[in-house]
């Protein structure tokens, strides 16, 4: 009778192997994503990880909202589950940060086993990388980097939450979550306000930046700063001179239009005013999707500053989201170089190769699809007003998880809508298109080229 068990068990493990390797990259991770949301909505649902009872539509929008690192939430995390309970979200933001292929890749990097060929493609659909770059390296770096930030995160946060007065044995868990939350760019908060209690505090304000800045970054930035610390290789490549540049110009001129243009925060001295500025630019950007003042009652214009900056979002192979930095760029490079005339598409004195015009090109009017249909149908489901919608959505499919105060008034239809529109912002536009459609070729780059990973 074991060994028909067993038989029975290995058989099925080996039909499902099968089926894992008849799907495209891309249709794994659609699978491997979509499995993990299913599974923390039903552990969700059991009565023991609740405080009160919260309808499945609540549950499978946390789960997939937590999976996503996205941060939007139609009821308080805090009120309404359990310390297992909130493990459980704690531990699917954790998976959607760092890749659900991550983990598993590198216990095999770690017992000296070589990654098998259909890990290798699923984890290259998984991770934008430029071309040079080692996966094996790459895994170690996203891994070590993950564990060692958001440890000294934690530790950080646990000082800065004991010297604001919190509760000491909350403190921990609070620092572990939030420094998971804030390096995953996840947003989500034990506290049901976010973090305007501490609008004034500069080291939980800065130890959330730092967190959330690394994290959106991308582990492209960090694998490259490394191989070029070991002397593994002579520069930084091109796409992390991109991302920074791109991270610091974009978060720059949000702060200071933010700082001048939004009057509920006058009433701050100015340095706070600064730091609320920046706060607020950097989450946007970061997709991390915290606050420090209500974001209910901000005007037209900072609401348009932070649609664009959630819009374009972090880097690639990190753990924001949006429509990505260096895809921004190569539109950008296009427009310029049609402008002049150019034959050939150029950014800081480098060719971008073709291919990757083609990806940025289509991500733009994917992504840009996308938003306008999750718009579309809200404002059909809905009666909020046009800008909030946009908001909401922009939010959804940036992974950002900032909102105007709407998400818990959405009917069940609006949540159900932002859950698939969270979900393919997560995927990503392209990588769900190719999903359903097609495979992705290998990108060749020429001599006189240099590689961007959008």
């Amino acid at each position: 009778m074991d060994h028909v068990k067993h038989s029975a068990w290995y058989n099925a493990v080996m039909q499902y192997r099968k089926f894992q390797v008849s799907l495209s990259p891309q249709q794994n991770l659609l699978f491997g994503f979509a499995t993990y949301a299913s599974i923390g909505c039903l552990l969700l649902c059991i009565p023991v990880f609740q405080t009160q009872p919260v309808g499945w539509v609540d549950n499978l929008f946390t789960a997939t909202s937590a999976i996503s690192t996205t941060g939007l939430v139609t009821l308080s995390i805090a009120d309404n589950y359990t310390w297992w309970g909130q493990a459980i979200i704690l531990g699917l933001i954790q998976i959607g940060g760092v890749g659900y292929m991550t983990f598993t890749s590198f216990v095999m990097l770690s017992f000296k086993s070589n990654l098998t060929h259909w890990h290798q493609r699923v984890l290259n659909s998984e991770f934008s990388m430029p071309k040079g770059f080692r996966i094996q390296d790459f895994l170690r770096a996203v891994i070590v980097f993950t564990i060692l930030i958001e440890t000294l995160g934690a530790v950080a946060l646990f000082i800065a939450f004991r010297d604001a007065g919190v509760e000491h044995n909350y403190a921990i868990w609070s620092s572990i979550f939030h420094s998971v939350s804030a390096f995953c760019t996840a947003g989500f908060g034990l506290y049901n306000n976010s973090f305007e209690l501490f609008v004034d505090n500069v080291p939980v304000n800065l130890i959330l930046s730092v967190l959330s800045i690394f994290g959106s970054l991308g582990f492209i930035v960090v694998t490259d700063f490394w191989n070029r610390v070991t002397q593994k290789t002579k520069a930084i490549s091109y796409t992390t001179k991109i991302i920074l540049l791109v991270t610091f110009t974009l978060s720059t001129a949000g702060t200071i239009m933010i700082y001048f243009f939004e009057p509920s925060i006058q009433h701050f001295s100015a340095s706070t005013r600064w730091m609320v500025s920046f706060f607020q630019s950097m989450t946007a950007l970061t997709t991390v999707g915290f606050n420090t003042v209500p974001l209910s009652g901000i005007v037209l214009p900072v609401l348009l500053v932070i649609v664009l900056l959630m819009y374009v979002g972090a880097s690639p192979s990190g753990t924001g989201g949006g429509m990505k930095s260096t895809t921004f760029v190569a539109l950008i490079a296009i427009m310029i170089s049609r402008i002049r005339g150019k034959s050939n598409v150029t950014f800081l004195g480098k060719t971008i190769p073709l291919e990757r015009m083609y990806v940025a090109t289509s991500t733009f009017i994917l992504y840009s699809s996308v938003l306008f249909v999750a718009t579309f149908l809200l404002s059909v489901t809905e009666s909020f007003s046009l800008e909030q919608i946009l908001f909401e959505t922009t939010s959804a499919i940036g992974t950002v998880g900032l909102s105007v105060g709407i998400t818990s008034s959405l009917s069940a239809a609006g949540k159900l809508i932002l859950v698939a529109v969270m979900f393919v912002g997560r995927l990503g536009v392209i990588t769900f298109g190719l999903a359903i459609l097609a495979k992705r070729k290998k990108i060749i780059t020429k001599a006189d080229e240099a590689d961007l990973a959008v």
